[in-house]
């Protein structure tokens, strides 16, 4: 059983089971290296303020590199006892060199201590998550580029509207995704913050320098107010909500390809590699992936309340209830990366069905609009217009018949304006392209909007690239 470093005030020795209920080191472990790349930076801080010897500061940060690369090797046990990744790798480091491993914690609290390792963790995991949207929104612009010439039907009420590019179908989600993009990146603004050094709450008599350690381990800025610094956990929940609305969009599309596959659609086709078959029925392929990806979205929706619930209620500063923030945490950012890498690979291998997609285009009178639009063009009020099309549209339904089967007798009985024009002008082509206001479906329009992407994707590649070779 390993030794409590805070033991000197207590007569009893801790329960077992209260140990197996306080214990977090089963879950924390995986801030393992946060936790030691943050120890490395106030072990320096200490010696460069003379606060610790440099022999001193030497002998502990090559200790904590060799507890590192043992932790790497599956050569430390971790156990209950310990009760977080941060007692235990200070237990280890002071089993190691002694007395000299307990300076390390001169000067900060293990309330901060877990502050700091919460937000390199943070930090990381929105960078990956922000380069895994991009690899998304990469996608669907290949895609939209690569079937730009794909006509729909698109969908209000889930019922035919109007027929547009299934590209700019796509595009619509490369925008949500943009959304995204953005507030992970306000987000990632919000988390670029050092807390280290205002110890349990109300900061350090020590000399310290945070300057020097949130330059060290590469933060913006350092934190405002100690006590804020220990009890801030919006930028967790404002995460766990970015993560959540993310999740929703990725949702949104899961239901549309889990619909679109099925035979009454028949738009595309998932490729087997991303489906799973049935235990009682041969011909069966499911769309799991999408389904889960939907499922999950649940869960990350979960997650974002339990932080809310968690945090409603608690006093300033430290309370051991923030221990909780971690699983929910670290949930979200597993099943968020999973998710994309999982959506990135899986929609290129998507079979479009464009032959089926256009049969459908034309369906459901989703000429009907263009039908009133053309009298509006002849100076008939568009709501007198938008009644003769409904008319039009009834007596079709009652002839079983389409818009275009109308003769042009049929369509003066109903308005005199109409004219051997018509025709041409309920063409599907010509109805996707006549939509050229701004953001519309016309092709030339969703050029435009494929070209924006590219150059925007272009010049979030030439950033990172620039931010890469400052830090190097």
């Amino acid at each position: 059983m390993a030794e409590k470093l805070w033991k000197g005030r207590f007569e009893q020795p801790t329960d077992k089971l209260v140990e197996e209920y306080t214990a977090s080191v089963h879950f924390d472990s995986r801030l393992y290296r946060h936790d030691i790349e943050g120890s490395i930076a106030h072990c320096r801080m200490l010696a460069e303020c003379g606060i610790i010897s440099h022999d001193e500061a030497s002998l502990i940060v090559q200790t904590l590199g060799e507890i590192l690369r043992d932790i790497e090797r599956g050569k430390i046990e971790l156990d209950s006892s310990q009760e977080d990744i941060h007692m235990a790798i200070e237990n280890e480091l002071t089993a190691r060199i002694g007395e000299t491993g307990g300076k390390l914690h001169t000067a900060r609290s293990r309330n901060d201590q877990v502050a700091l390792d919460m937000r390199l963790f943070m930090r990381e995991a929105l960078t990956g998550i922000r380069d895994l949207v991009n690899l998304v929104q990469t996608t669907l612009v290949d895609m939209a580029e690569a079937h730009l010439g794909v006509v729909m039907p698109g969908f209000t009420h889930l019922q035919h509207a109007q027929p547009i590019l299934f590209s700019h179908h796509l595009m619509a989600y490369y925008e949500m995704f943009g959304r995204d993009f953005a507030r992970l990146g306000d987000c990632l603004g919000r988390t670029d913050v050092m807390p280290l050094g205002s110890a349990a709450l109300a900061g350090s008599p020590f000399p310290t320098d945070m300057e020097w350690t949130a330059r060290h381990l590469g933060f913006s800025r350092v934190i405002a107010n100690s006590i804020d610094a220990v009890s801030d956990r919006d930028y967790l929940i404002e995460f766990c909500s970015a993560a959540a609305i993310l999740m929703m969009h990725v949702s949104r599309m899961a239901e549309e390809l889990v619909i679109w596959s099925s035979a009454e659609f028949a738009f595309i086709e998932i490729s087997d590699a991303f489906c799973t078959g049935s235990s009682i029925m041969p011909q069966k392929k499911n769309p799991d992936v999408p389904e889960l990806m939907r499922g999950k979205t649940g869960r990350v929706y979960g997650n974002l309340f339990a932080l809310l619930t968690l945090a409603k209620g608690l006093p300033l500063a430290y309370n051991r209830d923030l221990q909780e923030d971690k699983e929910p945490v670290f949930d979200s950012v597993d099943t968020v990366m999973t998710t994309l890498r999982l959506l990135s690979k899986m929609l290129p291998q998507i079979r479009i069905n464009r032959e089926r997609m256009a049969q459908m285009a034309g369906q459901g009178f989703t000429a009907a609009t263009d039908l009133a639009d053309y009298l509006a063009r002849r100076d008939v009020p568009f709501r007198k217009a938008h009644h003769v099309a409904g008319q039009i549209v009834q007596h079709c339904i009652q002839a079983g018949k389409d818009l275009g089967d109308c003769s042009l007798d049929e369509l003066k009985s109903f308005h005199k304006s109409f004219d051997e024009d018509i025709y041409a002008y309920l063409d599907i082509s010509s109805i996707v392209d006549r939509r050229k206001s701004a953001g519309g479906t016309a092709t030339d329009r969703v050029r435009e909007a494929i070209a924006r992407a590219k150059a925007e994707l272009e010049s979030r590649a030439q950033g990172s690239l620039k931010s890469l070779q400052t830090k190097e």
